[in-house]
């Protein structure tokens, strides 16, 4: 079999298995009609939400909202550095919190793809399908495009992403595939990336020389050495995610569940 025929296997084979274990409007500044009934030539515009007031708009689903508290997405997003306009993909997106996080983040003049492959749309009896459905219905998100397809034809144009974000995956990526799965997703990452572009990993962190496959956790120092294998440089990391209550030795799914100790790192494709 061939090198190539070889990373296609892996990479199939641990896609398969990812994720097995695993938001007040502003107010609108007005000013008094002149009296000849036209408006004023410098009233002020209403400016637009925070992505913190978008976050908590009654429309966005409360059991998004209940999970805020432990993802801070809005502290996220700014130090991930997703802003207004901005292309994005949410990989292996389930059923689409980030992606409605980074919906809002983007705003009308950018876009989101909702990555998912076809193990995760039809896991648990489509379960997140259902979900990001739900989710997308008569065009609540109309900055949001799905696409539904694998790694290994993700069908996107090289070069024309800012930013890609993978939460809570990696780990299952590597414990699953090993080394050649994650280079394999890493290269396709790196390839729809804009020279520059950033990629956010989020995952539990794990301890070096224990079981993490069976905890769902990863060594973060694996995860950057994968990502420098890959051709990524390490931008920045963050503590916001973490918890030092988390001793890194239970499954990320007991009494852990939403709070556990996490990675957050920022990678950046090179500038050419």
């Amino acid at each position: 079999m061939s090198h190539n025929n070889q990373g296609v296997l892996l990479l199939t084979f641990c896609v398969m298995l990812v994720v097995t274990g695993c938001d007040q409007q502003g107010e609108t500044a007005t000013q008094p009609m002149a009296e000849t009934g036209v408006s004023s030539a410098n009233e002020p515009q209403a400016s637009a939400p925070s992505l913190e007031e978008s976050l908590k708009d009654p429309g966005r689903a409360s059991s998004d909202q209940a999970r805020d508290a432990g993802r801070k997405p809005a502290e996220i997003m700014d130090f991930l550095g997703v802003n207004s306009g901005m292309t994005v993909v949410d990989l292996l997106a389930a059923g689409g919190y980030y992606t409605e996080v980074l919906s809002l983040a983007v705003g009308d003049e950018g876009k989101v793809y909702a990555h998912n492959n076809e193990f995760l749309l039809k896991m648990r009896d489509g379960v997140n399908d259902k979900a990001m459905a739900q989710r997308l219905a008569e065009n609540r998100l109309s900055n949001v495009v799905r696409l539904d397809r694998e790694f290994s034809d993700l069908g996107l144009e090289e070069g024309s992403v800012d930013f890609a974000i993978t939460a809570l995956n990696f780990h299952d990526i590597y414990n699953n595939g090993g080394t050649n799965a994650a280079q394999a997703v890493l290269a396709a990452v790196k390839t729809i990336l804009k020279p520059g572009g950033v990629l956010g990993i989020i995952d539990h962190v794990g301890l070096a020389g224990v079981d993490n496959s069976k905890l769902h956790r990863i060594d973060p120092d694996l995860v950057m050495q994968e990502a420098r294998k890959a051709g990524f440089e390490i931008d920045a990391e963050s503590d916001l995610l973490a918890n030092p209550e988390d001793k890194h030795d239970a499954s990320v799914f007991g009494e852990l569940r939403g709070k556990t100790d996490r990675l957050v790192i920022r990678l950046r494709k090179p500038a050419e």
